[in-house]
């Protein structure tokens, strides 16, 4: 047996082997990784390779716009947008049968779209319609499925800070302006399936329809969240018409973003600190993630596997969608035990060359990439935006999963519309020439 075969087998025995005793996945990441580059000792010097391919992981120009969209999205998570939305979609849907569930749908949508952030989207609008659902009836289970199911939405709406990591490991053949643009369809399809498979729970169970809003409410609770919704515009239209890039386009929703919260009041200066350590944590975290991820991804590539893995799945399944079925199920799998971004850096390399070849657009699997692991951050045994969820409520995660199931359903059945329906993800960036 090689030296290659036995470094990759020592790197997946020893990562899963670390997953499974519970040590962080950055953590898994990277000493597996540096164990199977120490059995290449006679090639490169392992703990000097490690080290030089983690800082180039992230030096990247691109990647700026990740902290600049984080901490975006903790302005306007403590800066009183997300009542702002609550309100504007109450006003629209609260009228009909289930409706703050729908309300619960539509402003995950558009602050998770704003935010960039499922994990902002669910505890910033989670920890103020559980409450208000509980108070009409909804069971607190089934408020926590709806709201960090949809909050999903917020990763394939534009900004998302994962389209742009996408963009980086599909080495450029992904623009982040095209993906933007593709990620607006599937996100608004994920949400309104979401709202039909609601429409059959509220009539089967008969939960209370609200107030119906007039025309003024309507235009008043618009005009007070206008200011909002004009950030997706001024970001991703400025992207789209080439007046900045990503990354200016961040820092832009900064500024944007911590104005709006200083006029709305909900934010003073001495609010800044807290904001901007809580930022800086979380950047931490998934830069972290990243260094250790490109580590990993750039090792495969040095020992051949996304050529090893193409060759295997074209001469064992010669049917494309027999091939892209197989990768959908190998994602979802990968989705409930690893987080998305390192997720995004390791298979991405892998699985592109395969699907490229069978001619689907790398924009286009840069969207079903993202929805594949939406899916796993909602499930266990990892399934970060399922404890996020569940702690917002105030329920177990046990209990939470069996009302879930359902909803996970609803996704997958879309995931597999997205993936063998390219239009729903192509036609907007054709439209614009991207």
């Amino acid at each position: 047996m090689s030296i290659e075969i036995i470094s990759i087998i020592v790197l997946f025995i020893s990562f899963f082997g670390l997953l499974l005793i519970k040590v962080p996945v950055a953590y898994s990441i990277g000493i597996s990784t540096t164990f199977s580059l120490l059995l290449n000792i006679d090639k490169l010097p392992g703990i000097t390779t490690i080290a030089q391919r983690m800082i180039t992981g992230i030096d990247s120009f691109a990647l700026l716009a990740i902290p600049f969209f984080i901490l975006a999205g903790e302005i306007m998570k403590q800066g009183g947008i997300a009542n702002r939305l609550i309100n504007f979609a109450k006003s629209m849907v609260a009228s009909l049968p289930g409706g703050l569930a729908y309300v619960n749908v539509l402003a995950s949508m558009l602050f998770g779209a704003i935010s960039g952030s499922a994990l902002a989207a669910a505890s910033a609008i989670g920890s103020i319609m559980t409450d208000r659902m509980e108070e009409e009836g909804y069971p607190r289970t089934f408020s926590a499925s709806v709201n960090l199911t949809s909050s999903t939405t917020g990763l394939l709406i534009p900004p998302s800070n994962i389209l742009i990591v996408y963009a980086l490991a599909s080495g450029g053949t992904a623009s982040v302006a095209a993906l933007f643009v593709a990620g607006y369809l599937p996100g608004i399809l994920v949400g309104l399936a979401l709202m039909g498979y609601i429409f059959y729970v509220s009539i089967t169970k008969n939960f209370a329809r609200g107030k119906r809003a007039t025309f003024f409410e309507i235009w008043t609770y618009f005009r007070k969240a206008f200011f909002s919704l004009l950030l997706l515009v001024i970001v991703v239209g400025g992207i789209v018409a080439g007046i900045f890039t990503a990354t200016e386009a961040s820092v832009i929703a900064v500024l944007y973003a911590a104005v709006l919260a200083l006029i709305y009041g909900d934010m003073k200066t001495n609010d800044f600190p807290k904001v901007l350590l809580s930022s800086a944590k979380t950047t931490a975290v998934v830069m972290w993630l990243i260094c250790t991820s490109m580590a990993m991804s750039w090792l495969f590539s040095f020992e051949g596997i996304p050529e090893m893995i193409s060759s295997f799945l074209l001469e064992q399944l010669n049917n494309k969608y027999a091939i892209f079925i197989a990768i959908n199920l190998i994602l979802l799998v990968i989705g409930t035990f690893m987080d998305m971004t390192p997720a995004v850096l390791i298979f991405t390399p892998i699985f592109l060359p395969v699907v490229t070849t069978l001619g689907m657009d790398p924009v286009h699997f840069g969207i079903v990439i993202v929805l594949n692991l939406c899916i796993g951050i909602c499930t266990p045994p990892v399934g970060t935006l399922l404890f996020v969820g569940s702690g917002v409520a105030k329920v177990s995660v046990t209990d939470v999963i069996r009302p879930l199931l359902p909803f996970l359903a609803i996704m997958v059945i879309v995931l597999m519309m997205i993936s063998f329906i390219p239009e729903i993800s192509m036609f907007l960036p054709g439209l614009f020439d991207l």
